[in-house]
C-alpha cells in the first residue's frame, strides 16, 4: 500500500507542473530511485495506471532509473558500492555512511501542448 501513496504523490507532482506549462498531455515521467528505498517499480507502474485515468496523464509512460547504494567508511574515507550490510572492503569497518542509494525524485516530465492558431 506503501506505493499508493508515493504514486499518488508523483501525480500531484506532474498534474500541478503540467498545468503550470498549460499541458495539454503528459507524455513521459522520468523517476530516479535508490536501491535502498522501499520502492518497488512494477507496483507503482500499477498504481500510476490506475489512478491516472481521466487525468492529462492518462496513458503516460513511468521511466525508471535506479541508483545503486554507495557508502563512504568514517573510518579511512574509502567509498564503496554497498551491496549488502558489510563492512568497508579497505579497512573492514562497520563505520559509514550512505551517500548514494536513498533518492527518490521526479527528474523529468514530457509534456505536449495544443498549439492554438489565432485568426486575425
Amino acid at each position: 500500500m506503501h506505493e499508493l501513496a508515493v504514486t499518488e504523490s508523483i501525480l500531484n507532482i506532474t498534474t500541478r507542473f503540467a498545468r503550470q506549462e498549460n499541458a495539454t498531455r503528459v507524455t513521459d515521467v522520468y523517476l530516479v530511485i535508490g536501491d535502498l528505498s522501499s520502492i518497488i517499480d512494477d507496483s507503482v507502474q500499477f498504481y500510476w495506471d490506475f489512478i491516472t485515468k481521466d487525468t492529462v496523464c492518462e496513458k503516460s509512460l513511468l521511466h525508471f532509473r535506479r541508483i545503486p547504494a554507495r557508502a563512504k567508511c568514517n573510518n579511512c574515507g574509502h567509498e564503496f558500492q554497498l551491496k549488502e550490510l558489510m563492512p568497508c572492503p579497505q579497512c573492514d569497518s562497520a563505520r559509514f555512511k550512505i551517500i548514494e542509494g536513498e533518492e527518490f525524485y521526479v527528474d523529468s516530465i514530457k509534456i505536449t501542448k495544443e498549439e492554438t492558431t489565432h485568426v486575425q
